[in-house]
């Protein structure tokens, strides 16, 4: 019999309530239910782009066809082929930078000093108006004008002049009036300047008055602040970030114009907040194979997260996965993310390293990296359930030539404690490379009242997983 051994939730803030978790694998709804109602697959690899510089990237970048990011001091170009030119140094090494484009110029904001690229010239020059909030940390581009945040007072941000990022008039700046909390960030999107706060979100539209183009949406601020603030993202168009809320609790948002809606899941909610810190985190979306993604890393605790849009969409619920690479339960190398010439490129969150998103890359740069599936609860009425066979549906006959993953194989563990431990690890192939007719199963696994299933691996092949099944009986109390 087919028994549905998994779902979307991950684990509850109790195993005896859910175990579930999904790591390096995303889930895909079939409408049409041909063989199976629901396919796992394997997330994307991260094969190698270039390298550029002696540190992790502190922005990344793109505009026309060339990557632009900071390492250290130094501000490079990156043309398709990854060759990296410098164009320029900062007067800080450390820190997360922000940019944005004017189609001419690209800002770029340290936290200490504001600089204009001249994309003609390729000339890097600090920003030298005695109006420019030295300070900034954030920066966006609406009708024209560059934005910045002003530290200087809380709730400020300032404008540049009409395409022209190095000139800052005195007067050119408004603050943020539904609450006194100091301004994290500024962003745009849908021509709209959002105004991240604290405790509050502000939005602002290009009015196109004379004086001061800008003024708030009156009847939209809404009190969601921002949590962490390098975790915006758009997410299918729509701005996604960590907000906190009134309530005191971290949550993360999607806005649908001046309206947030919750999209982290209780169980989500609990991981987060229990972090030892959360306010570090960083995000980023994309798109991949059909799937809208925004991923969330926590850098303290070494956590990353995986949302997945598409999914979330056609099963009604928040569906999150685990994202990690290597095999010992870290966080995902990734740190940035651009969409350049219709390819994800992701930047290194400890390394130089850039790398691409690709289907059929396996490992991440180059490194072995372990999936895991934690199936639901096998229960039936406190009932003793014997299980005679679990098999599971694979696509079968992936293996690789030679090396590993020449005969690739899947790990079983089960719980009969609700979740708690763990029996001894039980190993079956895969099949080689064109066995297709393999078969993946397991028998006599015993008796218990409450059955937990994980299925991993780590052989760089391909993954999918579409049915699971037991011959089960069940017996007296």
């Amino acid at each position: 019999m087919i028994h549905p051994l998994f779902g979307f939730d991950i684990t509850s803030k109790s195993a005896n309530i859910s175990a579930q978790i999904r790591t390096n694998l995303y889930v895909e709804v079939r409408f049409e239910k041909d063989k199976t109602s629901m396919g796992l697959f394997r997330t994307a690899g991260l094969g190698s782009f270039t390298s550029v510089g002696a540190s992790a990237p502190r922005g990344l970048y793109d505009t026309g066809n060339l990557i632009y990011l900071v390492s250290g001091n130094t501000f490079y170009e990156v043309n398709n082929a990854g060759v990296a030119t410098t164009r320029g140094t900062l007067n800080t090494s450390s820190g997360r930078v922000d940019m944005i484009d004017n189609g001419t110029q690209i800002i770029i904001v340290d936290g200490t000093n504001g600089y204009i690229y001249t994309i003609s010239t390729t000339t890097l020059a600090q920003i030298v108006s005695g109006n420019f909030p030295n300070g900034a940390t954030t920066c966006a581009f609406q009708g024209g004008f560059f934005l910045v945040d002003d530290p200087s007072v809380n709730g400020r941000f300032r404008k540049s002049a009409s395409y022209d990022g190095t000139t800052w008039a005195a007067l050119d700046f408004a603050t943020a009036e539904s609450n006194p909390d100091p301004l994290i960030r500024v962003f745009v999107n849908q021509s709209v300047a959002h105004l991240l706060g604290g405790g509050t979100t502000e939005f602002w539209s290009n009015t196109g008055a004379l004086d001061f183009p800008y003024a708030p949406v009156q009847g939209t601020a809404i009190e969601w602040g921002l949590g962490a603030k390098w975790s915006v993202a758009k997410l299918g168009g729509l701005v996604t970030y960590l907000a906190t809320n009134t309530e005191g609790q971290l949550q993360v948002i999607r806005l649908n114009g001046y309206q947030p809606s919750v999209i982290s899941s209780p169980e989500m909610d609990n991981e987060i907040n229990n972090y030892s810190v959360n306010t570090d985190a960083t995000a980023f979306s994309y798109k991949f194979n059909g799937h809208e993604f925004y991923q969330i890393n926590f850098g303290t605790v070494m956590k990353s997260w995986l949302y997945d849009l598409t999914t979330s969409q056609q099963a009604g619920v928040p569906v999150w996965s685990k994202i990690t690479s290597g095999t010992s339960g870290s966080r995902h190398l990734g740190e940035m993310c651009i969409t350049y010439l219709n390819q994800n490129i992701v930047a290194d969150y400890s390394t130089g390293n850039l790398y691409k998103f690709q289907t059929t890359t396996y490992t991440d740069n180059a490194m072995t990296t372990l999936w895991k599936l934690t199936s639901k609860h096998v229960y039936k009425d406190n009932a003793m359930l014997s299980v005679g066979r679990l098999w599971a549906d694979f696509e079968t006959g992936v293996g690789l030539p030679t090396g590993q993953g020449s005969e690739p194989r899947v790990m079983l563990r089960y719980s009969k404690d609700g979740g708690h431990s763990w029996s001894a690890e039980v190993w079956r192939t895969l099949g080689a490379i064109g066995k297709y007719m393999t078969r993946v199963y397991w028998n006599r696994l015993g008796r218990a009242r409450d059955w937990v299933f994980e299925l991993s691996g780590s052989d760089p092949v391909k993954i999918v997983i579409m049915n699971a099944g037991l011959n089960m009986k069940v017996g007296r109390e």
